[in-house]
């Protein structure tokens, strides 16, 4: 393993040479054992850490003095290829360490080390430890091969009880040169902060969809009854790789359907041009005399989609419950949610599966929604027939005052 060189911090002329101008005064190398460097860093650092006292925990804040030097443990690794480090000892056996690890294209901090020692009174009064306390952390501090890591703007490491922040840095290791590049790598913190592309006009939504009216029979006379309005909302990858949601409506005009019955399945099939499948699944739960939406199922073809067929499926629904016997009804729009990428929206619904009288519905059973939107009027209203009365009240007290006249004295 290479040993450093002798001279450990060059003056800023070294960085005019370059072309390079940075804030600190001094820079920081070191060198293969032929004498050329290996890694070059210039920048200011500052330092937080907490220590323990007899009177409790005491924060301590310092800078990196001007009489910091390159340790002899510092390190151009195997072959100016990997591991090197940089190590600056500075005070009474303070240390900060930059190890560095590279591949093909970048390189980067993967591990900086501050050893702090609380044996030094004057740095660490009323410690009540000694000896050295070494903390460390992995960094976001990284570059493109042969360019310089340069960042105006602070740095903070945080490493458990301390904290290093390193100001107006310029790093950079495995040099091809003796010098720092001339070409750079900015720092995320120094970069501009990009303006969001303008964002394309959102698909409208289409209008409502057509109520229709659907019914499935079997050899036992008709097992499903069903109004309402459908539209389907699909999420999915364009051919051009962009996410969109869009919403279809079912046109009834295009639409033929079908389905079949058993005892405790009832089964409704649409079909259409591009709506190639789309399945509404009935059950009955036969211990609860409940029937509801078990499972919807969708194939539809998108002509601009990355996949042409998109399909869903869920077997595990339980939406749109009634009594058997009874039919479910909603005027408010419901969102079905199927997947994860697809949704059905039902409009108008009136739907009822299983013992349907001839080609009637039964008893209806209204949907929260309805009954909360008949809520608010009710409330609303019963707000202003209380205005109305305590108005009135206070005039007719009011009017009966002013009638009561003088007393005689």
């Amino acid at each position: 393993m290479a040993a450093p060189g002798g001279a450990r911090r060059r003056p800023l002329l070294l960085l005019l040479f370059a072309g390079l101008v940075h804030g600190a005064s001094a820079v920081f190398v070191v060198k293969n054992g032929d004498g050329t460097a290996c890694i070059m860093a210039n920048f200011s650092a500052a330092f937080l850490t907490s220590y323990a006292t007899r009177s409790g925990p005491q924060n301590k804040s310092f800078e990196l003095p001007a009489g910091a030097e390159v340790s002899n443990s510092s390190s151009c690794g195997k072959e100016n290829a990997s591991d090197s480090s940089l190590v600056i000892s500075f005070g009474r056996g303070h240390t900060l360490t930059l190890t560095f690890t590279r591949n093909a294209t970048h390189y980067r901090v993967q591990l900086m080390r501050f050893a702090y020692n609380l044996s030094d009174t004057d740095t660490f009064p009323n410690s009540s430890s000694t000896g050295v306390t070494t903390v460390q952390s992995v960094t976001d501090i990284k570059a493109d091969v042969n360019k310089t890591y340069r960042c105006v703007s602070e740095t903070q490491v945080h490493m458990g009880s301390a904290a290093v922040t390193l100001r107006d840095a310029a790093i950079e290791a495995y040099l091809s040169g003796s010098n720092f590049s001339r070409e750079e790598t900015r720092c995320e913190q120094d970069l501009p902060t990009p303006t969001a592309p303008p964002q394309p006009s959102p698909t409208p939504a289409p209008a409502s969809p057509a109520v229709s009216r659907y019914n499935v029979s079997g050899t036992n006379g008709t097992c499903l009854l069903a109004n309402m309005g459908l539209q389907l909302n699909v999420t999915y990858r364009t051919v051009d790789n962009k996410m969109v949601t869009r919403e279809f409506n079912v046109n009834p005009n295009k639409t033929t359907f079908g389905g079949n019955c058993s005892a405790t399945l009832a089964t409704l099939e649409l079909h259409s041009e591009s709506l190639l499948l789309l399945v509404f699944q009935f059950a009955m739960n036969e211990s609860s005399s409940r029937v509801f939406l078990q499972g919807v199922q969708l194939n539809l073809t998108l002509p601009d989609a990355k996949d042409r067929t998109f399909t869903a499926t869920n077997s595990s629904l339980r939406a749109l419950q009634a009594t058997a016997g009874n039919s479910y009804k909603c005027n408010s729009e419901q969102r079905l949610q199927v997947t994860s990428t697809f949704s059905l929206n039902v409009f108008r619904v009136w739907v009822q599966a299983f013992r349907v009288d001839g080609d009637k519905f039964g008893p209806v059973e209204e949907c929260q929604l309805d009954e909360n939107s008949m809520l608010i009027p009710i409330a609303v209203g019963g707000a202003l027939a209380g205005l109305v009365l305590i108005v009135l009240i206070a005039y007719l007290i009011g009017r009966k005052r002013s009638h009561a006249g003088y007393q005689t004295i």
